[in-house]
Formats: C-alpha cells, sequence, structure tokens
C-alpha cells in the first residue's frame, strides 16, 4: 500500500506542476474548501503537517493570491481560499481524480468492489496503539 501511495504522490505532483501547484499545495486547497471554518491548527493537522510547516506553506499561498487570512475568534488565524484559489482546486480535483482512474484502470469494476470493500474492513478495526 505505501508504495502504491508514493507512486501516486508523484504521480499527482507530476501532474499538477503544469498548473504551478504541489500535490501539498492542492491537499491544502482541497482541506480548505471541506472545511472552511479550520483553524491553521486544524488544517497543519488535517494536511500531516507541523503548525510551523503549514504556516509557511499557508504564507506562499497567501503571497501567490491562492488564499487570503480572515479574522477568526480570538487569536485563531483561519484562511480562505481566493477566487484563483478556487478554480486551482476545481482543475486539480480533475487531474487527481484523473491520475488515481487511470492508476486503478488494470481493475475491472468487480475487483474495485473488493478491493474497497477489504480496505474497508481493514479501516474499520481499531487502530494499532488507540483505545478503540
Amino acid at each position: 500500500m505505501k508504495r502504491l501511495q508514493m507512486r501516486h504522490h508523484r504521480a499527482i505532483d507530476a501532474a499538477l506542476a503544469p498548473l504551478g501547484i504541489s500535490l501539498v499545495q492542492w491537499d491544502a486547497l482541497r482541506h480548505l474548501d471541506q472545511h472552511p471554518d479550520a483553524s491553521s491548527h486544524d488544517l497543519a493537522q488535517l494536511t500531516f503537517q507541523s503548525d510551523q510547516s503549514f504556516g509557511t506553506l499557508a504564507a506562499r499561498m497567501i503571497q501567490r493570491g491562492l488564499i487570503e487570512r480572515v479574522p477568526g475568534p480570538g487569536r485563531a488565524v483561519h484562511h480562505r481560499l481566493t477566487e484563483k484559489g478556487t478554480q486551482l482546486r476545481q482543475v486539480g480535483d480533475h487531474v487527481v481524480d484523473e491520475v488515481l482512474a487511470n492508476s486503478f484502470a488494470a481493475l475491472t469494476p468487480a475487483q474495485l468492489v473488493t478491493l474497497g470493500n477489504l480496505l474497508a474492513r481493514v479501516l474499520a478495526q481499531p487502530r494499532i496503539g488507540s483505545a478503540e
């Protein structure tokens, strides 16, 4: 699974490059779109980054006009997609979908269902090292 994940990451990065964004940047745009009220800390966790790394990424994306800072409750920092960021996320969604569709094209519809069921079964198990 890890090899497939790495293959997907490399292919998606390459496919997004002509748009001028990376997988990490597209993922931040995607999560920001899905969680518009999320704090920077929440977005860092959603994108598997430290708060500092996400802050650096957000600063670069602000400079490029993809996101903007908005005031949040208390001292929380929130971000919002700009029109440019929304358009880039939408185009990026199609690029990512195409890469993933091509990756799984060798499987029949029945095999895709089986794979989905097997992954759901594994994911339904309690997490390793948790009290679930």
